[in-house]
């Protein structure tokens, strides 16, 4: 799988807990609510760096890929977190 799949996987899967997780979050506590407004703003950030990535793969260094894979995953780590609370 390339660089590039792997990180529209995770950015599918970003969006699939995103998604659960907002259908649910009428339901939560204050705490949640302000945990999630947190991850909204690291998801615009990820975002943001995904689509420079995606529109310059060739030109991005080792290090750049990295830490968006990095910021990827503490993104999904993050909403899951959010999603597995309110079940």
């Amino acid at each position: 799988m390339s660089f590039q799949d792997e990180l529209k996987q995770l950015s599918e899967k970003i969006k699939q807990y995103r998604d659960e997780a907002r259908v649910q979050l009428h339901l939560a506590r204050e705490d949640v609510k302000d945990e999630w407004d947190d991850l909204e703003e690291d998801w615009e950030r990820f975002r943001n760096k995904l689509d420079g990535l995606l529109h310059d793969a060739d030109d991005t260094s080792k290090e750049a890929r990295q830490t968006a894979h990095k910021l990827g995953e503490d993104l999904k780590t993050g909403y899951e977190k959010i999603r597995n609370r309110l079940k």
